[in-house]
C-alpha cells in the first residue's frame, strides 16, 4: 500500500497542485478500465478485507479522530458537527459491517435491465454498466470515505475524494484500510483516492477535471452545494440541504406524535435526516404539543415557534420567516401550525428543500395524499424522518440522499452509480 497516496501535501503553487490532481485523474481512469474486467468475488474480497482493515486499525482511526475532534474544537464549531465528525467504537464497528452489507449487495455491473427483439432479428439488451470516475465532496462525516470507497468499488467506478478539512485524517486512515482491501484482493489501490491537501483550491480543481471526472457528487451543507453547481464543469449529483419536516395531522396519536418527533430531531440532530420543521394541525395542537414542546426542551432542543405556538408554551422563542427555510443541523426545531392537510403540504413544498419529509396520522386517505402531493424524494408516514438513509433502506450505504430529478433521486447506492449502454446483437442486417 502506498501511503504517500493519503498524506497531506503542502502545494507550492497551483501549477504544483494541478500536476498533482491530474495524474490521480489519469491514474483513476486507468483504474476504471481495470475494474470492468474485475469480477464480483474480487470486488467482495475487497470490501471484507477493508471491513477487517478497518477493525484491526480501530486504535489507529480513533487516535487520527482524536487529532482531527481537538483541532475542531479548537475552531469552535458546534456541538452537532462535533458529533458528525465523532468517531466512538459503534460507529468504526458500523463502517466495518456497512462495507460487509455492500458485499452482500447484488453486483449491479452486466445486469440486464430489459431485452426485446425487433421484427428484422435485432437482439437488443439495455445492461448496466458504470459511471466512470466519481469525485464525491462532503463534509465533516469521515464516515462517508468508506461508504463512498465502498460502493463506487461494488458498482464498477473509481472513487476520488474530498472530505472536509476537519476529517482529513480520520478520512485518511479510512482511506488506508480501503486501499488495503484493494491490495489484498489484487486490484488497483488508485480506484479509491483522495484529494491530496485541505486547500480549498483541491475542490477547484476537481470541479474543473471534465477530461477525468465523469460525476460529481457533493454531500453538505447549502453554501458547498451552491459552489459546486456554480463551478462545476462535471455533471453533478447534488445533494442538498435537508430541512425535513413533519406534519402531525388531526387523527395523530400523541403517543406516537410524540416519539417520533424527538427521534426525528433528536437522535442525531446533525445529520440530513434530522427534522428541522414541526408542522401541526391548528385543530389539535394544545392537545399534542405540550407534551412534544416539553419533551424536547427538557432534552435542550430550542423551540422557535409561531404566535399560536408560543401561546401554548412560554419556552418558545419567536419564529421568522427564516425559519421556515433553514437546516439547523443542531438541537433547534421551528413549529408552525396550519389549517389542515393543504396548507401543510403548500408550506412544505414552498419552504422544503425535498430531501425527506412526513406525516403523522391515522387517515389513510390523509396519508396517501400526503404521500403522493408532497413533493420530495423521500416521504413517509407514521416514520422518523431519521430513516433516510441507504443503509436503513436496505441499500449496504449511500453516498447521499439526491434531491434532484435526472439521473437518481432518494439515497444513491449501488445502483445509483451505474448508467446504462445497449448491446446489440444481428447476423448481417443492414438497413434499408
Amino acid at each position: 500500500m502506498n501511503d504517500k497516496l493519503n498524506q497531506e501535501t503542502k502545494f507550492s503553487d497551483g501549477e504544483a497542485l494541478h500536476g498533482a490532481m491530474l495524474e490521480i485523474g489519469v491514474s483513476s481512469q486507468k483504474a476504471v478500465r481495470e475494474l470492468s474486467t474485475v469480477s464480483t468475488k474480487s470486488k467482495n474480497k475487497a470490501l471484507f478485507e477493508a471491513a477487517k482493515a478497518i477493525r484491526d486499525k480501530k486504535a489507529i482511526i480513533q487516535a487520527a479522530n482524536n487529532e482531527d475532534m481537538s483541532t475542531a474544537k479548537k475552531k469552535k464549531i458546534s456541538g452537532a458537527m462535533l458529533d458528525r465528525l465523532l468517531l466512538d467504537d459503534s460507529r468504526i464497528e458500523g463502517m466495518a459491517k456497512s462495507l460487509e452489507d455492500i458485499a452482500a449487495l447484488p453486483d449491479p455491473v452486466g445486469d440486464i435491465m430489459a431485452e426485446w427483439e425487433r421484427p428484422n432479428g435485432l437482439k437488443i439488451n439495455r445492461v448496466r454498466v458504470p459511471l466512470g470516475v466519481i469525485g464525491i465532496i462532503y463534509e465533516s462525516r469521515p464516515n462517508v470515505t468508506a461508504d463512498a470507497g465502498g460502493l463506487c468499488l461494488k458498482s464498477g467506478n473509481a472513487a476520488i475524494l474530498r472530505g472536509g478539512s476537519e476529517s482529513f485524517y480520520s478520512s485518511a486512515t479510512i482511506l488506508d484500510c480501503l486501499q488495503q482491501g484493494l491490495k489484498k484482493a489484487d486490484l488497483p489501490i488508485t480506484a479509491i483516492q483522495q484529494v491530496p491537501t485541505r486547500d480549498r483550491a483541491g475542490v477547484g480543481e476537481l470541479l474543473s477535471m471534465s477530461e477525468y471526472i465523469d460525476i460529481i457528487v457533493p454531500r453538505g451543507g447549502k453554501s458547498l452545494i451552491e459552489r459546486v453547481q456554480k463551478e462545476s464543469r462535471v455533471p453533478v449529483i447534488a445533494h442538498l440541504d435537508g430541512n425535513c419536516h413533519i406534519y402531525l395531522e388531526q387523527t395523530a396519536d400523541p403517543t406516537m406524535a410524540k416519539n417520533v418527533v424527538f427521534n426525528a430531531k433528536m437522535r442525531r440532530p446533525g445529520i440530513c435526516g434530522a427534522t428541522e420543521s414541526l408542522i401541526v394541525d391548528r385543530s389539535v395542537a394544545s392537545q399534542l404539543l405540550p407534551a412534544i414542546i416539553d419533551s424536547l426542551a427538557m432534552a435542550g432542543c430550542e423551540i422557535r415557534g409561531d404566535d399560536d405556538t408560543q401561546n401554548i408554551d412560554g419556552r418558545v422563542r419567536p419564529a421568522t420567516e427564516e425559519d421556515w427555510g433553514t437546516e439547523y443541523l443542531d438541537t433547534i426545531i421551528s413549529v408552525k401550525q396550519v389549517d389542515g392537510l393543504d396548507e401543510a403540504i403548500n408550506h412544505i413544498n414552498k419552504y422544503g428543500s425535498h430531501h425527506t419529509d412526513s406525516i403523522v396520522t391515522n387517515d389513510g386517505t390523509a396519508a396517501a395524499k400526503f404521500l403522493e402531493t408532497v413533493d420530495s424524494a423521500i416521504v413517509l408516514h407514521n416514520a422518523s424522518t431519521q430513516f433516510a438513509d441507504g443503509g436503513e433502506f436496505g441499500m449496504g450505504a449511500e453516498i447521499g440522499i439526491s434531491t434532484g430529478r435526472l439521473h437518481a433521486r432518494g439515497p444513491v447506492g449501488v445502483e445509483q452509480l451505474t448508467t446504462f449502454k445497449y448491446i446489440v446483437r444481428g447476423d448481417g442486417q443492414v438497413r434499408s
